[in-house]
């Protein structure tokens, strides 16, 4: 059955014409589109030429948004003796050892982002079920396997964000709010890029870069012009 298009939507979409757009002029767009009566997110829908299921053809990584999420992150901290006292120091929601496995067991799920320490692992990876499907699961590659507490946990109240790329090789991620400055909006998209190209998979043959589309929750997609999102230089968008 067809899903059904609302009447605001079918509006909005008559905004946007069928071609690639320049950055900034995309994400002014959706900023025009964004007129749901809530707080929309900024997403990016990226395909990518590669096939997950190789997995040299993977990618899952981070990235740090120069101008936030605009969210409340809540972090949980997995740990052990003065690494908890230390999580708490540095800002941690919740901050435990077998004691907090224990309660995720039991259904505690109030964090969006889970750091372990690496000696904590063996334990935490029973979690695996409850917490994979959630993306909260702890791993190296996402930089929430650490004993660099501190750090790890400024930088994702800060806005550092983890990544991957679906098994159809496309990448979605939420880049800011639609309230934000289209310019915040272009910086965080940038660095979004750059983080991309960096942790291009040794697998991905040809072209890697297949399509890029912005759009807010509710509002339509905006494409976005690869190469010039791609040749953008960092001094036009500081």
């Amino acid at each position: 059955m067809p899903k059904k298009i609302s009447r605001r939507l079918q509006e909005l979409t008559k905004k946007v014409e069928e071609r690639p757009y320049q950055p900034l002029e995309a994400l002014n767009l959706l900023k025009e589109t964004a007129t749901a009566k809530f707080p929309e997110s900024a997403e990016a829908h990226i395909r990518l030429g590669i096939d997950p299921k190789y997995t040299d053809q993977q990618l899952r990584t981070t990235v740090a948004l120069p101008k936030g999420t605009g969210q409340t992150v809540r972090v949980a901290v997995i740990a052990r003796g003065e690494k908890v006292t230390e999580a708490t120091n540095a800002g941690a929601d919740l901050a435990g050892s077998e004691d907090l496995i224990a309660e995720i067991q039991q259904g505690r799920m109030d964090f969006d982002k889970l750091i372990a320490t690496p000696d904590m692992m063996p334990q935490v990876a029973k979690l695996g079920k409850l917490l994979g499907p959630r993306g909260l699961m702890p791993s190296p590659k996402g930089g929430t396997v650490t004993f660099d507490l501190g750090q790890a946990i400024n930088e994702f109240k800060a806005g550092k964000l983890e990544f991957r790329a679906d098994r159809t090789g496309i990448v979605h991620v939420m880049f800011g709010k639609a309230a934000f400055p289209a310019q915040d909006l272009l910086i965080n998209l940038k660095a979004l890029q750059e983080s991309i190209d960096r942790n291009r998979p040794s697998g991905a043959k040809g072209r890697y870069w297949r399509s890029v589309y912005v759009t807010s929750t509710m509002g339509p997609s905006i494409e976005v012009d690869i190469s010039a999102l791609r040749d953008l230089k960092l001094t036009e968008t500081a």
